[in-house]
C-alpha cells in the first residue's frame, strides 16, 4: 500500500467514532422477530440483520460511515466528510487496506457488515473487462449494534441517543401480527415457472461447451423477475422464509444500494481470530418435503447418483486447492465430506474443508482465494466465468456473492448469496441455478431450479399499503 493511500485511510479512520456505550440486556424470547422489528424500525439509511454461527443474530445500523469499491476507485465515507483513492482494477486490496485502518483496542477489534457482488470474480480469476462498473464491494461500520443470543442482548452505540433508541425499542411488546398480502400455491408455481424454456437452452448450450472440453462444470442460473406490484415486503419475508428454512446463515439488509431477504446454504469461508479457516461446499441436490420416506429415497438417491457425485466431488478438490494456497503446508483437512445437508426446500451433498492461514496471509486474502464460492461458479473457476458471461443475461449483481460479517482482529464470516429474495429500488427479483456437467440434462436442471425457488417464493410476503 503507498504511503497517500495510507495517509487517507488513516485519516478516515480518525473520523470513525468508536461504540463507546454498551449494555447487556436480558434474552430475548425469538431474537429472529427481534432482529426484524429492529430492522423495521428505520433507525438508519442502512441496516443488516445477519445470523452467525450458533444461533446468534446480529443487528447493524448506520449510515455515516461506509466503505465503497469499483473496479477503479474506492469512497470512504464518515463524519460528513469523503475519502477516495484509485484502485488500479484491484478493489478488494484497497478495501482490505481501508477496513484495516479502523483500530479498536478490544479483543473483538471493530464490527463491519457488507457484500461483495459476484462481478468482482471477474477480476480476482477471469477477464478484468467483465467486472463492469458497478460497486463491487460495500461496508457498513455500523453506529449502533444489537447481538441477540440465547443467554443475552448486548448492545453497543456511538453514543447514548443512539443506545437509548435501541433501548426503547426494545422495551416495547412485539407488535401483533401484521396483515401481509401472501402468495398461493398457484401464484408461487406460475413465479418459479418464468423463463425455464430459455434456461433449458442455456444448459445445452453449457453442456456443449463442456463436452467440447472446455470447462468441468458450470453453475447456470436463471433470474425470475417480479412484477412491480405489489411490492415484496423484505422484513415480513426474511422472518416467514427463516421460519421455514434450515440455512446455515441468514441475513436480510438495505445496504449500499441492495435489498435482500436470505438464507444462505453455505459459507463462502469463515476465518477465526486464531487463523483458522474453513469453507463448506455444498453440490449435489435433490428435492426435500414433508414426506420423511420420500425424503429418504432421495437422499439415498442422491448418494448414489454419479452425475451429483462427480459434481460434489470436482468442487471438493478446487475448493481443497483454494484453501492450500493460503494456509500452512500440511494443515489443509476435510472435516466433513459428502454428509447430506437439509437446506429449507432442498437436500444437498455437503462437505466442510478447513485449514490454518500462512503468517503472512490474513482473511481477505482467503477470500479472494476462495470467492465466488466454487458452487456458485464452475470448475475451473476462470472457464465457468468465462461460460457463464457468455451464456447468463446480463450480470448476477449480489447473487453468488456474500454477505459478510467481519472484525479488524481478523475475523471474518461471508455467507453465500443464495435463496435469496434480492431488489434495488427500482425491481426485485428471484434467482437460481444449478451445477451442469458433461451428464446434465434441461429437464432436471430445471427442475433443480424450481427445487431451489421453493425456498423462497413460498414465503414471500408483499406490503398491502
Amino acid at each position: 500500500m503507498s504511503t497517500g493511500a495510507r495517509n487517507t485511510w488513516e485519516a478516515w479512520a480518525r473520523s470513525v467514532p468508536p461504540l463507546a456505550c454498551a449494555s447487556t440486556r436480558e434474552p430475548r424470547h425469538d431474537p429472529a422477530a427481534t432482529a426484524t422489528r429492529l430492522a423495521q424500525a428505520g433507525l438508519a439509511g442502512q441496516y443488516v440483520v445477519y445470523e452467525g454461527e450458533g444461533g446468534a443474530w446480529h443487528f447493524a445500523a448506520g449510515s455515516d460511515v461506509s466503505v465503497t469499491a469499483d473496479a477503479t476507485g474506492i469512497t470512504a465515507r464518515a463524519a460528513g466528510r469523503t475519502w477516495t483513492s484509485r484502485t488500479d482494477r484491484r478493489p478488494l486490496t484497497a478495501f482490505a487496506a481501508a477496513l484495516s485502518a479502523l483500530r479498536d483496542e478490544s479483543d473483538e477489534g471493530r464490527r463491519f457488515y457488507g457484500w461483495a457482488a459476484f462481478e468482482l470474480a471477474h477480476l480476482l480469476h477471469a477477464d478484468p473487462a467483465a467486472a463492469g462498473d458497478q460497486p463491487l464491494l460495500h461496508a457498513l461500520i455500523p453506529s449502533v449494534e444489537v447481538t441477540l443470543t440465547e443467554d443475552r442482548t448486548v448492545v453497543r452505540a456511538v453514543d447514548e441517543a443512539w443506545a437509548r433508541k435501541v433501548a426503547d425499542l426494545l422495551a416495547e411488546p412485539p407488535a401483533g401480527r401484521t396483515s401481509r398480502d401472501e402468495p398461493t400455491r398457484e401464484r408461487t408455481e406460475g413465479v418459479i415457472a418464468v423463463g425455464t424454456a430459455a434456461y433449458g437452452q442455456t444448459v445445452s448450450r453449457t453442456v456443449g461447451d463442456i463436452r467440447a472440453g472446455l470447462l468441468e462444470k458450470a453453475v447456470v442460473s436463471r433470474k425470475v423477475p417480479l412484477p412491480a406490484e405489489p411490492r415484496p415486503d423484505f422484513p415480513a419475508t426474511y422472518l416467514a422464509g427463516r421460519r421455514a428454512n434450515t440455512p446455515a446463515r441468514s441475513y436480510l439488509l438495505e445496504l449500499g444500494g441492495y435489498r435482500a431477504a436470505g438464507f444462505s446454504p453455505e459459507t463462502v469461508l469463515e476465518v477465526g481470530d486464531d487463523g483458522r479457516v474453513s469453507t463448506q461446499p455444498l453440490a449435489g441436490t435433490r428435492a426435500l418435503g414433508a414426506d420423511p420416506a420420500e425424503n429418504e429415497r432421495r437422499r439415498a438417491e442422491l448418494l448414489s447418483d454419479p452425475k451429483e457425485i462427480h459434481e460434489h466431488a470436482v468442487s471438493v478438490r478446487l475448493a481443497w486447492e483454494e484453501m492450500a494456497a493460503v494456509c500452512r503446508p500440511g494443515s489443509v483437512v476435510a472435516e466433513e465430506y459428502m454428509s447430506v445437508r437439509p437446506r429449507g426446500s432442498v437436500q444437498h451433498l455437503a462437505s466442510r474443508v478447513t485449514g490454518r492461514l500462512r503468517p503472512d496471509a490474513g482473511p481477505w486474502d482467503a477470500f479472494a482465494s476462495l470467492f465466488p464460492a466454487i458452487t456458485a461458479t464452475g470448475v475451473s473457476k476462470r472457464a465457468a466465468l468465462e461460460t457463464l458471461a457468455r451464456h447468463e443475461d446480463g450480470p448476477r449483481g449480489l447473487y453468488g456473492g456474500a454477505v459478510f460479517r467481519g472484525s479488524t482482529s481478523g475475523a471474518l464470516d461471508a455467507a453465500l448469496v443464495l435463496r435469496t429474495l434480492l431488489g434495488t429500488e427500482k425491481e426485485a427479483w428471484l434467482r437460481a441455478g444449478a451445477g451442469v456437467t458433461a451428464q446434465s440434462s434441461p429437464e432436471r436442471e430445471i427442475e433443480e431450479t424450481c427445487e431451489k425457488l421453493r425456498s423462497v417464493a413460498p414465503y414471500m410476503r408483499f406490503s398491502t399499503d
